[in-house]
C-alpha cells in the first residue's frame, strides 16, 4: 500500500528540482480507474487539455486552481471536487499536491 503523505512529499521536492516545476507517480492503474499523484510548484499549470468521462481532483497540499469554460474553482488542502466534462487546466496557486482520479474509456 502507498503511503499519500509520503508520495507527496517526495514528489513536492521532486517537482521543486525540475526545471519544468512538476512530478507525478501512476499510483494505481485497474482499468477503466487510474489514480497519479501530481506535484506542481507555485505559479505551475497544466495547460488545457480534454476530460476523462469521469474524474475528480483532491489536493493533498497546497492550493490550485481548477480552470474550465463553466468557471474557476479554487480548492485547498483536504478539498475534494469532481472535475467537469469539459477542456480544463489546473494551475498550483502554492506549491501543492493533488491526487488525481478517473475513469477512462
Amino acid at each position: 500500500m502507498d503511503d499519500l503523505n509520503a508520495l507527496a512529499d517526495e514528489h513536492l521536492a521532486a517537482a521543486r528540482d525540475a526545471a519544468h516545476g512538476r512530478s507525478a507517480h501512476l499510483l494505481l492503474q485497474q482499468p477503466p480507474l487510474r489514480q497519479t499523484v501530481i506535484a506542481l510548484t507555485s505559479g505551475t499549470a497544466l495547460d488545457e487539455h480534454n476530460a476523462p468521462p469521469a474524474a475528480s481532483l483532491q489536493v493533498l497540499r497546497g492550493s490550485v486552481r481548477l480552470t474550465a469554460g463553466s468557471g474557476d474553482v479554487e480548492l485547498t488542502t483536504g478539498e475534494l471536487h469532481p472535475i467537469p466534462r469539459e477542456r480544463h487546466g489546473l494551475l498550483a496557486l502554492t506549491d501543492a499536491v493533488v491526487l488525481l482520479t478517473a475513469v477512462n474509456d
